[in-house]
């Protein structure tokens, strides 16, 4: 039997002026966690929401809540994030000064550590540290932005990270956020992903949120 495919609606693109109710809606279409873009207008130039915000869409949902911290040095923030409800705690290597310190912060203050690959990082910089990492993500567009289309060479990156656990005997969930709808879904599946993480793919489905989930899930072959 196929191993579940956990789809992460990102909140990017729901209703901020409903969230609360937006947050509802798709846990009842069926999604298996929310992910949570943090961006600082310095590692990115955009810059979206914090720890109000992640205190506040808390007790909306009893989903995890995967915070991207696109931010640098993000782990001198993981006992907050943890604190105000973030269960997985995915940062950028080329932020950290300090990958496995870094790594450490996260666990330390209880949430999964994860990492995540800009567009053009290559997955063998996680070769020394994978053995500490329970999470990686790949960005298949240039982070900082929702709604930009999907980078089909990243799909190379997937397989090898999934190679890479594999011969080391480590069991890392692999993620991918950037364009993934239905049309992108399969092949991300097929690659080795485990994790979808899905914008306006999921909030902006034409049949509703919970036939979006689904057509993504089952997209692979």
């Amino acid at each position: 039997m196929a191993n579940h495919i956990k789809i992460s609606p990102s909140l990017l693109a729901a209703d901020f002026a409903h969230l609360g109710d937006s947050i509802a809606a798709v846990e009842e279409a069926g999604a298996d966690e929310l992910h949570f873009d943090v961006m600082d207008g310095n590692f990115v130039s955009n810059i979206t929401v914090g720890i109000p915000v992640l205190e506040a869409i808390r007790p909306f949902t009893k989903l995890p809540i995967d915070v991207h911290m696109m931010v640098l040095e993000p782990a001198r923030y993981a006992q907050a994030f943890a604190d105000a409800g973030g269960d997985i705690f995915t940062m950028h290597v080329e932020a950290c000064d300090d990958l496995e310190a870094s790594l450490g912060d996260a666990r330390v203050a209880g949430m999964t550590a994860g990492v995540s690959l800009k567009p053009d990082t290559p997955a063998s910089v996680l070769q020394s540290t994978l053995p500490l990492i329970e999470r990686a993500l790949v960005m298949t567009v240039e982070p900082g932005f929702g709604g930009q289309s999907f980078m089909p060479e990243m799909l190379p990156k997937i397989t090898e990270l999934q190679d890479m656990a594999r011969t080391a005997g480590h069991e890392l969930e692999i993620a991918v956020d950037g364009g993934i709808k239905v049309d992108t879904a399969g092949e991300v599946i097929d690659a080795g992903a485990t994790t979808l993480i899905s914008g306006t793919g999921v909030f902006n489905f034409p049949d509703g949120m919970k036939i979006g989930i689904e057509a993504i899930r089952t997209a692979g072959s």
